[in-house]
């Protein structure tokens, strides 16, 4: 099966999402031209001391829609490691959905580098966040 057909089945709920994005309610909302799109809601469970959500969440859906992204980049004998995660926190939500959609810029053949757009259910962008992936072999 190839790494685009794997995504295609935890899309369509074929398999379940891995063990953190259970954990946090994060679920895949569209996968088109290359384009990762996760989604989770967001309440007081994810909250920081400010009563805002927590960064790292922001960072966890991030880094999830960015990994999705370039994963699907991959051929069946690779796989992948996040060497850097840069994000910029724009606005603070206080609920309602966080959006992911990320997408791969650039492919090597031993680096990649993928970029992310976080908005809320408004459309708002509330974070950017960049990630440099390095491809590896596969040890499945």
């Amino acid at each position: 099966m190839s790494k685009v057909d794997l995504i295609h089945d935890w899309l369509d709920g074929t398999l379940p999402m891995p063990p953190i994005a259970q954990l946090l309610g994060i679920r895949f909302t569209g996968f088109e031209d290359g384009m990762i799109t996760m989604e989770m809601d967001i309440d007081k469970r994810f909250y920081n001391p400010m009563n805002t959500l927590h960064g790292g969440v922001y960072c966890d859906i991030a880094d999830g829609s960015m990994g999705f992204a370039f994963f699907a980049t991959l051929e069946d004998d690779e796989a992948f490691t996040t060497q850097e995660l840069h994000i910029s926190y724009i606005k603070p939500m206080v609920g309602g959905k966080l959006i992911a959609t990320s997408k791969v810029v650039y492919r090597g053949s031993r680096i990649g580098y993928v970029e992310c757009e976080l908005t809320n259910g408004d459309g708002d962008l509330v974070a950017k966040a960049s990630s440099t992936c390095m491809v590896l072999k596969s040890r499945l």
